[in-house]
């Protein structure tokens, strides 16, 4: 059980360093990010969810450690899919290079907003309602045979309703961006929040494992803009993922309402020790075969 303290002192350490963040951004708007700058920013953020996690134990316990680093991982590698759409739609929307950094530093606090209010609500659905996660696991499982068919095309976005009307009333493509962004980080929430419930209950690591995976994702974007085309089985490692979270999130509403075998045999119980390991071989096989599969085009570029 987190202490009330520690609940005061994360929120108060986190929210520090994203007015920092946004502090940075503002007093930058018109400047280009250069790669030295969003390398230098991303590997200070990994290192801080690393530290915190490493760290963690010390007001909390070794089964937490565990769980926050399998929520943080797989929030990181959605949040790393997520940062290619943003790539298209500000490439779309042509939002100037200077622009782009506070645009996506306003976007991602959306996002935190959005997923503040959300992990709440998850977590009363969780508490109240054990078949909860019937529901949870097969939106995953759907969530993933989507994911598993697309075609690889990242190129493509079409704006909504809400984008087209914004554009023939003549309101700033800065405004535009912001909320197509909104919209876009609202449909993604849907997706992340379910797949970490699926790893963990314990809302302070929910909490803690998002913000940690949304921090430094503006660097993260100016870094990977580069690899938009390079990453193409990032979806499908990311579909394993949330299909085999969608899989254990059922096995273990099988257990909360009683059912411990089906036609005989035991329905199995996946450790949090299993979850990590198999999140991170699926990461590394995925980026692994990526970078294997497009040196052609490094080589070109």
């Amino acid at each position: 059980m987190i202490s009330t303290s520690a609940w005061f002192i994360t929120i108060a350490g986190l929210g520090f360093v994203i007015l920092f963040d946004l502090a940075l951004a503002v007093a930058r708007r018109n400047k280009k990010t250069s790669l030295f700058e969003a390398a230098f920013w991303t590997v200070f953020y990994i290192g801080a969810a690393i530290a915190f996690g490493y760290l963690l134990p010390g007001w909390s316990d070794a089964q937490s450690q565990k769980e926050f680093f399998a929520g943080w991982l797989t929030e990181y590698a959605l949040s790393v899919d997520n940062i290619f759409v943003f790539i298209i739609i500000l490439g779309h929307l042509h939002v100037k290079k200077e622009k782009q950094q506070l645009v996506l530093l306003l976007g991602i606090m959306l996002t935190i907003a959005m997923r503040g209010a959300l992990i709440p609500l998850g977590a009363a659905l969780i508490s109240r309602f054990a078949s909860i996660f019937f529901f949870f696991g097969a939106f995953l499982i759907y969530t993933a045979y989507t994911l598993a068919r697309e075609s690889g095309n990242e190129d493509e976005w079409k704006e909504g309703k809400v984008v087209t009307r914004m554009k023939s009333r003549g309101i700033s493509t800065f405004t535009i961006a912001l909320v197509a962004l909104g919209m876009t980080n609202l449909v993604f929430s849907l997706d992340s929040i379910p797949a970490i419930f699926g790893l963990t209950k314990n809302a302070y690591i929910v909490t803690t494992a998002n913000v940690f995976a949304l921090m430094g994702l503006r660097q993260l974007y100016f870094l990977l803009e580069g690899l938009l085309k390079r990453l193409v089985y990032l979806s499908k490692g990311l579909s394993i993922i949330l299909a085999f979270i969608g899989v254990k999130m059922i096995l273990e509403a099988l257990h909360g309402v009683g059912v411990h075998e089906v036609a005989g045999m035991h329905v199995p119980e996946v450790s949090l020790e299993f979850s990590l390991g198999s999140i991170v071989t699926i990461l590394v096989i995925t980026t692994v075969a990526s970078l294997t599969a497009t040196r052609g085009i490094a080589g070109a570029e």
